[in-house]
C-alpha cells in the first residue's frame, strides 16, 4: 500500500493539469500565464460526485464538501489563510497591510489589524472593518438557532460569553476604531492555542443585504448591533429558497459571483471587483458551471466534453478509467484527502450508547477488504479521527520530515546531540498503539456476551435497559448513488448476523442524510455512513456541547465522554510552535477515540481530479479545493495544438 500511495504522488507531479469542455472566447487583457497566439476558452463545466445542498453562505447550516467549494468561489478576503508550506496560518497580505499583537490584562492577546483600502464587494461597494465585525456578531446570534442553524462558538474572543448571556451590551473583544482597523482580543482562558492565528479567521458579509435596517456600532467598549435581528427578517433574507443569501448570495467578495442556482446546478461569472488572492492572482476563466457528476456516467461525460473537470473522484473503477484516459488527451491531479469515510453511531440510541456494541460492530467488519472494494489501491484503512492528507498523519508516518533543523556546524557535538535527540523523539511517534479492528466475530460475540446481550427466539440479541427491552435490530442510512452498500452487504452484514445483530440499510438523498447527521431534524437510524473533510484548523473540542447533565457531548454523535473532551482541549492548548508536543497530544486523542468509537473509521483515500489538457495551472493540492485552485488556472489550447 505504501508503494502504491507513493506511486500516486509521483503521478500527481508527473501529469500536467486537467480537463474542460469550453466555449471559445477572448480574455480581456494579456495574461502572462497564457502563451501568445493561444486559443482561449471562457467557460468550464465542473462535476463532483457529491451533490450540493445550496448552503453557500456559512457552515452554520451544514458543511457538505461541494458547498464548501462554492463558498471558496463566492466569499473571499479572509483575514488569515492556510500556509501549506509550514502547516500553519498566516495573515492574508492582500487583506491585511499591517498587524501587531500585544499581551494585555490577564494575558489576553490583542491583535490590531490594518485592512487594505481597495477591498470591494461584487456590486462595487467597499468592504470595511464593520463587515468583519458583523460576521462575528451574526455568527453567534441566538436567532440563528431559531431559523435552523447552529451558531458558531467564539469562546476564544474576549467578552463573548458576557455578550451572549446579556451581562454585557457589547462584544468587547472586537473593536472598530475606523473603517480600516480591527482590534481583536483573544481570551487568555483559550490560550495557548496551537493554531492561534487561525482564531482570527473571518470573512466579511454585507449587513445591508442580510440584515437591512441594522448597523454595527462601537462606542469604544466593543461592537454591538443597532437594530434587532428578527427571525422573520432572516428567514426572508437568508433562508428564502429563491432569493435568500444562504442559497443565492447576491453581493459577495470572492473571485466569482453566483449567476444561477436551481437546486442541482450552479452557474458563476467572474467578479470584476475581485482584487486577487494572497498572491495577487485573478481568475481568467469567465464563467463556470458546477453540478453533480453521476458516478456511473461521469467518465463518459468527461470523455465527450460534457465536463471539463471532475473533482474528488474516489471510486476505483472510475479512477482506473480516468488513468487510462490520461494517456490520451486528458490530465489528472492526485492528492490525499484531508478527511475520511466513517460510520457514525447515533449514541442517543440505547444500543449505540454501549461501547461494547460499537466495538462489536467494528470487529464484524473487514475494513481492509471494504476499502479495496470501493477505492481499490487508492486508499487505506483508517483507525482514528484523521485523514491521510492531514499534516499530522503525514508527519507521524514519515511522509514529511520532522521540523528539526540540522546544525550548520556538524562538529559541534552538543548541538548535534540535541539535533539527534529531537529527531529520535519524532521517530518515536507512532499510530501503532491504536487497536486495528479486523474481522473477528468471536471477539465481537465475547463483547456482547460480557455486556449482557442475549439471543432471543429470532436469533437477534436483546437486553433490558431502563425497564425496556432493546434489541440489536439496527438501521443504517447511506447516500443515494453510493454503492458502498454493496460492500457492506458482503463485508459487514453477514458477520453481524453471525453474532446476533440485524442491520437494515436504506439509501437517502445526500441532502436528507446530512440534515439527519447535523441533527437538524428527527433521526431514527442507529448509524449513518458518510464521509467528511476536516477544517485546516483541527479542533474537535468545538464539536462538543454540554448536555442537560452538564457533560461534554460530541454533538453529531451524541457521544458523551469527559476524557475524550479533555484530550481534545489538551491538544488545542498546545503552545504555538510546539509541534512535538502537539503531536503527542494528537496521538493521545486518537488513542481514546479509537477505544470509545463514537464513529467507526473506514478509510482515507486519495482524491483524483480528471480534466482536459486545455486546463493549465490547476494546482489543487496546495489549494485544498477546486474553488481555490481555479483562480490560478487558465483555459486555452496552445498555438501548436490548433484549438479544440
Amino acid at each position: 500500500m505504501k508503494k502504491t500511495l507513493a506511486l500516486l504522488l509521483v503521478l500527481a507531479l508527473a501529469f500536467a493539469q486537467v480537463l474542460a469542455a469550453a466555449q471559445e472566447a477572448s480574455i480581456d487583457g494579456a495574461d502572462s500565464r497564457i502563451p501568445e497566439g493561444a486559443v482561449t476558452y471562457d467557460h468550464l463545466s465542473v462535476g463532483n460526485p457529491t451533490p450540493m445542498r445550496g448552503e453557500f453562505f456559512t457552515e452554520m447550516w451544514g458543511d457538505a464538501t461541494s458547498d464548501c467549494d462554492v463558498r471558496e468561489l463566492l466569499h473571499g478576503y479572509d483575514l488569515v489563510i492556510w500556509n501549506g508550506d509550514f502547516s500553519t496560518f498566516m495573515m492574508d497580505p492582500s487583506v491585511i497591510t499591517a498587524s501587531t499583537m500585544r499581551q494585555v490584562k490577564d494575558g489576553d492577546h490583542e491583535y490590531t489589524l490594518t485592512l487594505a483600502d481597495d477591498l470591494y464587494y461584487s456590486d462595487g461597494s467597499p468592504v470595511t472593518a464593520w463587515d468583519y465585525a458583523f460576521s462575528w456578531l451574526l455568527s453567534i446570534a441566538p436567532v440563528i438557532r431559531e431559523i435552523g442553524g447552529l451558531p458558531l462558538r467564539l469562546d476564544h474572543i474576549q467578552g463573548c460569553a458576557a455578550y451572549l448571556d446579556g451581562t454585557a451590551d457589547t462584544l468587547s473583544g472586537v473593536k472598530v476604531p475606523d473603517d480600516h482597523t480591527l482590534k481583536v482580543t483573544l481570551n487568555h482562558e483559550f490560550l495557548p492555542f496551537f493554531y492561534e492565528l487561525g482564531l482570527l479567521d473571518c470573512r466579511p458579509y454585507p449587513i445591508r443585504v442580510i440584515a437591512p435596517g441594522c448597523a454595527v456600532r462601537d462606542d469604544g467598549q466593543g461592537v454591538y448591533l443597532e437594530g434587532e435581528l428578527f427571525a422573520a427578517m432572516l428567514r426572508e433574507t437568508i433562508m428564502d429558497p429563491a432569493t435568500g443569501y444562504q442559497s443565492h448570495p447576491s453581493v459577495v467578495c470572492g473571485p466569482y459571483t453566483l449567476t444561477s442556482w436551481d437546486g442541482e446546478t450552479a452557474e458563476f461569472a467572474i467578479n470584476p471587483y475581485y482584487k486577487g488572492n494572497a498572491d495577487g492572482v485573478k481568475p481568467t476563466i469567465g464563467t463556470l458551471t458546477y453540478t453533480t457528476a453521476k458516478k456511473d456516467t461521469m467518465m463518459d461525460e468527461l470523455q465527450d466534453g460534457t465536463f471539463g473537470l471532475l473533482n474528488k473522484v474516489t471510486r476505483g473503477d472510475s479512477i482506473q478509467r480516468g488513468l487510462e484516459m490520461a494517456e490520451n488527451g486528458f490530465e489528472v491531479s492526485v492528492y490525499p484527502r484531508i478527511g475520511l469515510s466513517f460510520i457514525s453511531f447515533s449514541c442517543e440510541k440505547p444500543a449505540m450508547a454501549s461501547q461494547a456494541v460499537r466495538q462489536a460492530i467494528a470487529w464484524c467488519m473487514d475494513r481492509e477488504a471494504a476499502t479495496a472494494d470501493y477505492v481499490g489501491e487508492h486508499g487505506r484503512r483508517v483507525d482514528g479521527f484523521y485523514g491521510i492528507g492531514q499534516w499530522m498523519y503525514e508527519l507521524v508516518t514519515g511522509s514529511i520530515a520532522p521540523p528539526v533543523k540540522e546544525p550548520a556546524d556538524k562538529t559541534d557535538a552538543q548541538a548535534m546531540a540535541i539535533y539527534e535527540a529531537r529527531l529520535e523523539a519524532y521517530r518515536q511517534l507512532s499510530l501503532d498503539e491504536l487497536t486495528v479492528y479486523t474481522l473477528d466475530t468471536a471477539r465481537a460475540a465475547e463483547l456482547l456476551d460480557a455486556d449482557g446481550w442475549t439471543l432471543n427466539a429470532d436469533g437477534v440479541r436483546e437486553k433490558e435497559i431502563d425497564g425496556e427491552t432493546v434489541t440489536l435490530d439496527l438501521s443504517m442510512i447511506y447516500p443515494v448513488g453510493n454503492n458502498m452498500n454493496e460492500v457492506f452487504e458482503e463485508r459487514l452484514i453477514p458477520n453481524l448476523e453471525a453474532v446476533g445483530i440485524k442491520l437494515t440499510m436504506s439509501a437517502v438523498p445526500m441532502k436528507e442524510l446530512l440534515t439527519r447527521w447535523y441533527k437538524q431534524g428527527t433521526r431514527d437510524e442507529d448509524m449513518i455512513y458518510l464521509g467528511s473533510n476536516f477544517y485546516l484548523l483541527f479542533d474537535p473540542s468545538v464539536q462538543f456541547v454540554t448536555n442537560a447533565q452538564g457533560e461534554p457531548n460530541w454533538s453529531y454523535t451524541n457521544h458523551t465522554d469527559e476524557t475524550l473532551y479533555e484530550l481534545a482541549l489538551t491538544m488545542r492548548r498546545t503552545a504555538p510552535g510546539d509541534v512535538l508536543g502537539y503531536m503527542k497530544n494528537w496521538l493521545a486523542f486518537q488513542d481514546r477515540f479509537n477505544e470509545t468509537l463514537p464513529m467507526l473509521p473506514v478509510y482515507g483515500n486519495m482524491y483524483f481530479d480528471f480534466y482536459t489538457e486545455n486546463l493549465h495551472d490547476y494546482h489543487i493540492a496546495p489549494n485544498t479545493t477546486w474553488g481555490g485552485a481555479i483562480v490560478e488556472a487558465t483555459l486555452y489550447a496552445a498555438p501548436a495544438d490548433g484549438g479544440i
